[in-house]
């Protein structure tokens, strides 16, 4: 049982120790961190030195798991960096003038192109790279065994650092392509392209071309002026036809006014026309005399025109 327990132990302990080391591996997830990968990346270049010269890059070999990746390695004298610069450097163009912080004899300059790792390392919302994340750090030369070492901080002091992208994809129709920048304290920074594909910097970080992602390519809107000609149109059809509307019901209301009014002087005419008839006949007429008989009145003639005549008076 005690050497079945050791075994035990023993089979853990090696478990344990394998997860370790493959954890120290940094696996392609994006649970990685940009400074964990910064930190990988900067111990196998420092293992591509082999007999190192001074001014001369090293490729470094990469394991399986970051496939698609390029690092290299270039180690110069500081002063050499600050009067001299790097003329060509991978895609980098290094000007004279560049200090480091802190003061360092030699240093190391780490190149990285992530290739296929770009969008996870440095995945960037509504944007679409169009060259890989290329990256430009710097180490103490010091000592060429270290891992894990801090990076230096570098920065051009009259001339920026040229990065000459290579292999640049077709920017969409209408949309523009920009340099975007990432410095070792997760900032990004957007600025102008220059002509020829090239992006500047004054101090070491991460650099790529993007533009802004376009999920569907919207249908073209119709044009404005034709719509407002044609609401105009129709707005004025409508407007035409309802002043037609008003207008007809205005005219029939005083025609039937009108027509009223001609209709009671018409009456009144009539009327008045009666009226002076009736007062015409009663002043041609004799006027006769009134009487009372009895309870009632009657007219009464004041006497006859011919007096009649006996038959007799004319007797022979």
């Amino acid at each position: 049982m005690k050497v079945r327990t050791i075994f035990q132990e023993l089979f853990s302990l090696s478990l344990l120790l394998s997860l370790t080391f493959s954890s120290s591996q940094l696996l392609p997830d994006s649970g990685n961190s940009s400074s964990a990968l910064d930190a990988t990346l900067q111990n196998y270049a420092f293992k591509a030195f082999y007999k190192p010269r001074t001014g001369v890059p090293y490729d470094a070999k990469l394991p399986k798991n970051l496939t698609g990746v390029k690092v290299s390695a270039l180690r110069l004298r500081s002063g050499s960096l600050r009067t001299r610069g790097v003329q060509s450097y991978k895609e980098f163009q290094i000007p004279t003038g560049v200090i480091e912080l802190p003061y360092v004899e030699r240093l190391v300059l780490v190149y990285q192109n992530l290739g296929n790792w770009s969008d996870i390392f440095y995945h960037l919302p509504s944007y679409t790279y169009l060259t890989p994340v290329l990256g430009l750090l710097a180490y103490s030369g010091a000592n060429l065994s270290g891992s894990d070492l801090p990076e230096l901080d570098i920065r051009a002091s009259d001339k920026p650092i040229l990065i000459k992208f290579s292999n640049v994809k077709s920017a969409p129709y209408g949309s523009v392509a920009k340099c975007v920048y990432f410095d070792l304290h997760g900032s990004v920074q957007f600025d102008y392209l220059l002509p020829g594909n090239v992006c500047s910097t004054f101090q070491q970080g991460h650099f790529s071309i993007v533009v802004e992602s376009i999920a569907l390519s919207p249908e073209p809107a119709p044009s404005p002026q034709p719509i407002a000609a044609l609401v105009k149109e129709v707005g004025g059809h409508k407007k035409s036809k309802v002043w037609k509307i008003v207008v007809s019901v205005i005219g029939v209301c005083i025609f039937l006014i009108i027509l009223s009014l001609l209709a009671a002087r018409v009456r009144r005419i009539n009327k008045s026309m009666r009226i002076q008839q009736l007062e015409w006949a009663a002043d041609s007429n004799e006027a006769l005399d009134m009487r009372s008989i009895g309870g009632t009145k009657a007219p009464l003639a004041m006497g006859t025109r011919t007096r009649p005549a006996l038959e007799n008076d004319y007797i022979p």
